[in-house]
């Protein structure tokens, strides 16, 4: 089996710098790619590389925050496959909502400890032909 190619956007460096710790310390063989604004990614997406596996998107993000990003990812036909899942610090139950509405697999609420991102992300990454934005909204949303 392949890598599992993930995309990264995420202003917060030290946020990046925690999730590829905590990724290379869980059992999946994965590569990362990091962007610190939706523009970056996008920018990427439209390129001629291989498109990611999954996507984990910031919400709130300069130039471009998550809502942005994710409204023009899910507008693109060719990026129908990619999976995203928002990635922020806040819980709001209207936002988490639309998110959903709006085409995203998964949201997931940032831990506060390294030991919590470390299950997060494996719980999120380990069933990702799984995935879809039609389940309930406790397979939408994963806390620790």
């Amino acid at each position: 089996m392949s890598a599992i190619k993930i995309y990264l956007a995420d202003d917060d460096g030290d946020d990046r710098e925690l999730f590829i710790e905590a990724l290379s310390e869980i059992p999946l063989e994965t590569t990362v790619t990091e962007f610190d604004n939706g523009i970056d990614l996008m920018d990427d997406l439209f390129s001629n590389k291989p498109l990611p596996d999954v996507i984990f998107l910031d919400l709130r993000m300069p130039l471009m925050d998550g809502f942005e990003c994710l409204s023009d990812i899910r507008s693109f036909n060719q990026f129908s496959q990619v999976k995203v899942n928002v990635y922020s610090s806040s819980y709001h139950e209207r936002e988490v909502n639309q998110l959903k509405e709006d085409g995203a697999n998964r949201y997931l609420q940032k831990p506060t400890s390294f030991n919590q991102l470390k299950t997060l992300l494996y719980k999120s990454i380990r069933h990702l032909e799984k995935d879809d934005n039609q389940g309930s909204a406790a397979q939408f949303v994963i806390l620790t």
